[in-house]
């Protein structure tokens, strides 16, 4: 993917492709940051076409072009007002320092390592309460009181509802108050906990164990984000279920929001290794970008025998996977899905995916629009979706989500330990095994409609990036 930049970055560079570059001075009076918005977009954007004032022809002046940019009161409303409808785009984001943008990207973030998913108390619209998915190892939280299966309903005594708990749980320090499960209602206990974020770096390699059951020896790997400074700590799980020689595999991205699409391609070819060199991903960019790309090979993301750092990769050879999802295995999550099943068996387990298939990149105010003679009187960068991604039968129509074969939602009642083979969402994956696909469905009691979640809430939680 970098031979895929430094390709195109050279044909912007020496081509002066962007219109308005041609027609307006650079030098003139109107905000830095608004005009890097504007040229960003209107050489990336994915939805280039359907935001008119993105257009070539737009301005006939550099008058007219300096009055609109600087018409907003802030950068971000520029770039908000630049984007489709958040329908169509809910995913591209601008950070007035880069720095953030690049811990994000790297899944580095303030974090009590609390890791919870808020829903929608039973008969209300408005009323909010909380559940711990699972805690962050070396965390403030892992030295708490405090576990997978817990509840809270409010923050710092304030309980929680659709318009206050952005700013209830963005604090630094604040105290949940705990609650029980009470036959579908959510009764406070007088418990409470107190905890502090400071910035934690998420290892997304969870879980990984095996679990022998005959004859069958299963893999079971819980993997909770596609960050590329953590592959070897992945190829080094693959190198432990390899050497176990195991039979089957399970893969748990339950709460993996996305990442990056180079390490999802890395991981979908640990578990394969037979695919080596054909096309994992197909990457569609606007008509402008494409009318650029020479070599069609630029826009293609094939298996791989090497991570980024050289390392050769432990492959399984796998012909099937077992994945377990939710409504947050988003992006990076269902390329694995997507991508792999022109080639192997996908059984996917749970809970119907986010639905997001499109990706975006990183944009600073620099001539090329990467890292390099940036501009040093600000630190804004974009993270704009510039791509839609497919596999290799064309197929990446999924925008309302991938169905799983076997429907199960979590339920709070009995969530299980994570990990342990009677854990609900683990067991179906087992039994299925076991049974060659003979399994019944499990439906909670009480659901609960999901609300948002910890990483959702993050300005960049649930990216699909290439880096």
């Amino acid at each position: 993917m970098k031979r895929f930049w430094v390709a195109l970055i050279a044909l912007v560079f020496a081509q002066s492709i962007i219109k308005c570059s041609d027609d307006f001075d650079d030098n003139i009076s109107y905000g830095s940051v608004n005009n890097f918005i504007w040229k960003g977009l209107n050489l990336y954007y994915y939805w280039l076409a359907d935001s008119p004032d993105l257009a070539d022809n737009r301005f006939d002046t550099t008058t007219d072009y300096e009055n609109f940019i600087n018409s907003f009161n802030t950068p971000e409303s520029l770039f908000n007002h630049l984007l489709v409808d958040q329908s169509i785009d809910r995913y591209s984001v601008i950070f007035s320092d880069y720095n953030a943008l690049e811990q994000a990207l790297s899944g580095t973030q303030k974090s009590n390592g609390v890791d919870y998913e808020l829903r929608y108390k039973q008969g209300s619209t408005t009323e909010l309460f909380g559940w711990v998915r699972y805690i962050q190892p070396n965390s403030d939280a892992a030295t708490k009181n405090i576990q997978r299966g817990d509840i809270f309903y409010a923050v710092n005594g304030i309980s929680l509802n659709t318009a206050n708990y952005t700013n209830l749980l963005n604090q630094d320090n604040y105290t949940l108050n705990l609650a029980n499960f009470d036959n579908g209602a959510i009764t406070p206990n007088g418990n409470s906990v107190s905890l502090t974020k400071t910035n934690y770096s998420e290892n997304p390699v969870y879980i990984k164990k095996v679990i022998v059951q005959g004859t069958k020896k299963i893999g079971y790997l819980m993997y909770n984000g596609f960050y590329g400074q953590y592959e070897n700590e992945l190829n080094n799980a693959f190198g432990f279920f390899r050497s176990e020689g195991i039979t089957h595999f399970v893969l748990d991205l339950r709460y993996n929001s996305g990442g990056s699409v180079n390490t999802a391609t890395r991981l979908a070819s640990m578990i394969t290794g037979q695919f080596n060199n054909q096309i994992f991903a197909k990457q569609q960019w606007n008509t402008k970008i494409e009318n650029l790309i020479n070599n069609p090979e630029q826009l293609l993301n094939r298996f791989t025998n090497s991570i980024a750092n050289g390392s050769a990769i432990n492959h399984l050879n796998l012909d099937k996977v077992y994945v377990l999802t939710t409504k947050r295995s988003a992006s990076a999550s269902e390329l694995i899905i997507n991508g792999l099943k022109p080639y192997i068996n996908v059984i996917q387990i749970g809970d119907m995916t986010a639905g997001k298939n499109v990706g975006s990149i990183t944009l600073y105010d620099s001539p090329t629009f990467r890292k390099q003679n940036i501009n040093p009187t600000h630190k804004y960068a974009m993270q704009p979706i510039v791509l839609k991604i497919a596999n290799n039968n064309n197929f990446s129509d999924y925008t309302n989500g991938l169905i799983p074969n076997v429907s199960q939602l979590e339920n709070i009642e009995n969530l299980g330990i994570l990990g342990e083979a009677n854990e609900p969402l683990l067991n179906t994956a087992l039994n299925y095994i076991n049974t060659n696909g003979r399994t019944s469905q499990r439906i909670p009691n009480i659901v609960f409609n999901h609300f948002e979640d910890c990483k959702s809430m993050r300005l960049f939680g649930d990216e699909m990036y290439l880096d």
